[in-house]
């Protein structure tokens, strides 16, 4: 009688880890990216990047939608951040470009640390 229950709870599990391999990979490329761009986020900024592309892998394999997104509030972006959160973003697929605009603010927010006081380069 459970046997559609645990089907369903092991797929779940299935692809929770899935995703949790999945971010896993895409943190350990961002921060060789920003690396390479000798951007440092701090703890703070990485906690809350962590968090953004765990929902945004999960957004990739579920199909969840985002919330409308107003792209002139990202006008002052760089091109570089953009750039590099359009990269990510492409790496996932099934992702709309909404998601670049939203990831870029990490990027970018992250460039403006002095490297110097950085407290986990």
């Amino acid at each position: 009688m459970n046997d559609g229950a645990e089907s369903a709870n092991a797929a779940t599990d299935s692809n929770t880890a899935v995703a949790i391999e999945i971010t896993e990979r895409v943190l350990t490329e961002i921060t060789a990216m920003l690396n390479g761009e000798n951007i440092y986020p701090n703890a703070v900024q990485k906690q809350m990047l962590d968090s953004h592309i765990r929902a945004m892998v999960f957004r990739s394999l579920t199909g969840d939608p985002l919330p409308d997104v107003d792209k002139s509030l990202f006008d002052e972006i760089s091109s570089q951040s953009m750039e590099m959160a359009e990269r990510v973003v492409n790496s996932l697929g099934n992702l709309p470009i909404e998601e670049a605009y939203l990831l870029s603010v990490h990027f970018e927010v992250a460039k403006e640390n002095d490297q110097t006081n950085s407290s986990d380069q």
